[in-house]
């Protein structure tokens, strides 16, 4: 299945680089460009891309409003955030924001493409080191009632909890293959049943599972 996608940034040259770099694809196909917010916006109505790969810092409307207009709408394009900054800040009003994934630009091509593709496949992804970032953050915040014992879940078989403990470490679905010595399909179809059984939206609420589990030690 081919890939429909909206690229939104700002500078001329990122998206004419990343055109070229997806025409090399034939399951990639770029529809159109934006050079700001609104200008996504008013294309994706246009031309219902499957992915938007958004920018953040954008003149006028910026890719976090943006974002936010787009996932409030009745399209069912996915964003997916590209951006050179990781600040906390963004990655958080991404994520409110309704963003499917956030990927900083300097992380290889293969792997930000890999990143558009399980977008448009319906689930989410964070750069490696932004998830660990984020839930070293969200467990060192203060808690408002005293610490729970780890939770236990039932119904999750071995393997599955082996899995859960390395996606709670911030390992993608390839590190978690190398890991186990299983094939990335199959450390996918683990994610994806940690998902349905957990009743997690996305990779990130898995790995607060894992830590409320007990499962990766909290950060000192």
């Amino acid at each position: 299945m081919t890939v429909r996608i909206l690229l939104a940034d700002d500078q001329p040259l990122v998206r004419s680089g990343l055109r070229v770099l997806m025409a090399d694809h034939p399951d990639l196909e770029v529809l159109g460009e934006a050079a700001n917010g609104a200008e996504a916006v008013q294309l994706v109505g246009d031309v219902s891309p499957d992915v938007v790969v958004m920018d953040i810092r954008m003149p006028g409307m910026d890719g976090i409003e943006a974002t936010r207009l787009i996932t409030a709408g009745t399209t069912t394009a996915r964003v997916l955030i590209l951006t050179t900054f990781d600040e906390d800040d963004h990655v958080y009003g991404a994520l409110r924001a309704g963003a499917s994934g956030f990927v900083v630009k300097d992380m290889a091509l293969d792997d930000i493409l890999a990143a558009v593709r399980v977008v448009a496949a319906g689930e989410a992804l964070i750069a490696p080191s932004v998830t660990r970032r984020l839930i070293a953050d969200f467990i060192g915040r203060p808690a408002a009632a005293p610490e729970r014992p780890p939770r236990a879940v039932d119904g999750i078989t071995e393997r599955e909890r082996e899995v859960l403990t390395l996606v709670g470490r911030g390992r993608s679905n390839t590190e978690i293959a190398e890991d186990l010595f299983i094939t990335v399909a199959t450390a996918k179809s683990h994610v994806s049943r940690l998902l349905t059984k957990l009743g997690a939206r996305d990779r990130v609420q898995l790995v607060i599972n894992a830590y409320e589990m007990g499962l990766v030690m909290l950060p000192r």
